[in-house]
């Protein structure tokens, strides 16, 4: 299915390649567009200047292409949502079928009720559904909606929920957010249900909600989950479990299946379309029937390509056994990685974490504390060969055992530079363009 125009055959030798295309187009979206992209994680503060490409014009399967024709595999994937492939036939086809028919209706269109119904069927908690663009849309209106149930207007968030106010507020990024905003929104820890209760306990009977990512690159400790529901039960707090990037990762039903724990509300987003703008609020009933007094509502929440785009992509996903290539390709590639890693003499300072659907390699430095400048190295060695990285494996179902074979074959090459570096001490010294930048501090 893959066709490319250059570098066919990935080496471990770093090819030369040409970026002037990509130096252009930069150069021109600095005068019309503030940080030269829509999104921090695709703009240039995320990759290493003089070796990145900018700009990306074509994708297929688990491939993309840059402005200056150079390919790569992309472990990026746009940031979570391809989750069968870029142009993956049967989606495509879904999206050509309805856009005949048209995308954008005075009223609701019936895939609507398709898509909510398969939902239902597939997520645990699920009773209803109601239909965002982004992850943030669906954060957002599962919080609006847990205050409106439960009367109470602070909320309990742990992690990144989306750049909406009451979310980003509570972290370094927060520039432009009122403080009384800001003071409603308390952080809690993972994995530390000590302090959740804590936090609780210092604000009896104000907490509308927890809200969480159930698993990241931390696996939950033995009963971490079902501490948390608990204590939401305990304190009539609705529990909402963020799952805009583990569902349709870690199981069809997402983390709540895996860990078979059921939060009051879900958001999901990102894999649910295979990279069509969507996401959703799915939940029990009796809160989602809220929404008929909660003002949640938006022009092109019922788009139908965005819909048609889920209902093949989840359709696939229940065919084809996806879920479980995921664990396979993604615990060969976890294991691969971390054996490559102790080959280079590295793994005091290096190592790929997190469930095998979604893995991340850790930098660290020598007081054990995230290393940027060996991060920055590891991403210009993999662009110089063909990989397309922020350091996490964003798997897809294309990416297929010669890809991962692809894959450590580079990494191998990589580690080794990276034990150099690290033995030198020359790791910034070796950077071909200012080091990487933290898009969210701690604070």
């Amino acid at each position: 299915m893959e066709t490319c125009d250059k570098n066919m055959d990935l080496e471990t030798e770093s090819a030369p390649r040409t970026l002037g295309n990509s130096k252009a187009w930069l150069k021109r979206a600095k005068q019309v567009i503030p940080g030269c992209a829509q999104t921090f994680s695709k703009s240039p503060m995320s990759f290493i200047q003089n070796v990145a490409p900018n700009f990306l014009v074509k994708a297929e399967g688990a491939h993309v292409w840059d402005v200056d024709g150079n390919r790569y595999i992309d472990y990026i994937n746009g940031l979570g949502p391809i989750v069968l492939g870029h142009c993956y036939p049967a989606v495509d086809e879904a999206v050509r079928a309805q856009m005949s028919q048209g995308m954008s209706y005075s009223l609701p269109h019936p895939v609507e009720v398709q898509v909510a119904e398969k939902l239902c069927e597939l997520i645990p908690c699920a009773e209803m559904v109601r239909f965002g663009k982004n992850g943030s849309d669906a954060t957002s209106g599962a919080v609006r909606v847990a205050r409106a149930f439960t009367g109470r207007e602070k909320i309990a968030s742990c992690g990144y929920h989306g750049w909406q106010d009451w979310s980003i507020g509570s972290t370094s990024r927060h520039l432009g957010v009122p403080q009384a905003v800001r003071s409603l929104t308390l952080t809690f820890p993972y994995n530390d249900l000590k302090a959740l209760a804590k936090l609780m306990g210092e604000h009896p009977g104000q907490i509308a909600c927890v809200i969480m990512e159930p698993v990241t690159f931390e696996a939950p400790q033995p009963g971490y989950l079902e501490g948390v529901q608990a204590l939401c039960r305990q304190n009539d707090t609705l529990l909402i479990f963020d799952e805009i990037v583990t569902g349709f990762r870690l199981a069809l039903g997402g983390a709540q299946e895996h860990y078979r724990v059921c939060p009051d509300l879900t958001c999901l987003g990102k894999g649910m379309a295979n990279g069509y703008p969507l996401s959703a609020i799915v939940g029990p009933a009796n809160i989602m029937r809220l929404f008929n007094e909660v003002f949640y509502s938006f022009t092109h929440a019922g788009e139908a390509l965005s819909l048609a785009a889920c209902l093949a992509t989840l359709r696939e996903l229940q065919q084809k056994a996806v879920m479980a290539h995921f664990w396979r390709i993604g615990a060969r590639l976890k294991e691969a990685t971390n054996h490559l890693i102790n080959e280079a003499g590295i793994a005091s300072q290096v190592a790929c974490i997190g469930l095998p659907p979604w893995t991340t390699v850790r930098f660290s430095d020598a007081r054990g504390k995230s290393s940027i400048l060996l991060r920055s190295l590891f991403q210009q060695e993999a662009l110089k060969r063909g990989l397309l990285t922020h350091g996490n494996h964003m798997l897809s179902f294309s990416h297929d055992d010669r890809i991962i074979d692809q894959t450590l074959n580079l990494y191998g090459a990589i580690f080794a530079i990276l034990a150099k570096a690290l033995e030198n001490d020359d790791v910034a010294q070796r950077l071909e363009g200012p080091p990487l930048e933290t898009i969210i501090r701690p604070i």
